[in-house]
């Protein structure tokens, strides 16, 4: 009879506990990225405060290069998200950003949103026509919209961030929503318009893709 070898059972239980923290380390990436998410959101909504009090532009954070520049609601499903200016990588780690170039919330074209599928545009899956979208402007215009359509779209079909001479919202995330690898060319998209009196006509420029900002995500 081979005696046991006591080395095979120290190496097996440093490979179980090596497993072990790499699954800690997993999970606590896990964690802190909404964490991470819901603390952002907290500093946005007190920017947000002091931008409507003072009545300038105010950063969340000492070193930001962004500001919220408007407040996003759906009541039926109790979200609300602080929108950020810009979509570059960096603000969206925060929050929803409006693609610069399309209408500014509270103008009566068709605005556009970007945000991750894992944190903030998260809730997007859930949204069925019928649905109720509240967009508050820095500026203090109010606009409701209503889900008109949600489709799952090619990065390249960015007729969708066109101008539409009337005030439109369309929200954009990378689809699909449980990918395990990021980076894919599919956008799920949900378009909205306005319910109410519109606006008077913004022009807006022409866009070439939908994709590229989420390509980390």
């Amino acid at each position: 009879m081979v005696p046991a070898n006591p080395f095979h059972h120290v190496s097996r239980r440093r490979w179980a506990q090596a497993l072990f923290a790499v699954g800690c380390v997993c999970v606590a990436h896990a964690a802190w990225i909404p964490a991470k998410a819901g603390l952002a959101q907290l500093l946005l909504d007190r920017a947000w405060e002091r931008s409507q009090i003072e009545g300038v532009e105010t950063p969340p954070w000492p070193w930001a290069d962004t500001h919220p520049i408007a407040k996003l609601q759906v009541p039926r499903l109790g979200i609300r998200r602080m929108v950020l200016a810009g979509i570059s990588g960096r603000t969206l780690a925060f929050g929803p950003g409006h693609y610069d170039g399309s209408a500014q919330p509270g103008a009566a074209d068709n605005i556009v949103l970007a945000g991750h599928r894992d944190t903030h545009f998260a809730f997007l899956r859930e949204l069925v026509p019928g649905d109720e979208i509240l967009l508050e402007a820095s500026s203090g215009i109010r606009q409701r919209f209503r889900v008109n359509q949600t489709q799952v779209l090619h990065e390249r079909e960015a007729e969708v961030m066109e101008p539409t001479g009337r005030a439109q919202l369309t929200l954009i995330t990378c689809f699909p929503f449980d990918a395990l690898v990021p980076g894919g060319p599919l956008r799920f998209v949900v378009r909205a318009g306005a319910v109410g009196t519109h606006q008077a006509r913004i022009q807006s420029p022409r866009f070439s893709s939908i994709g590229g900002i989420f390509d980390s995500r």
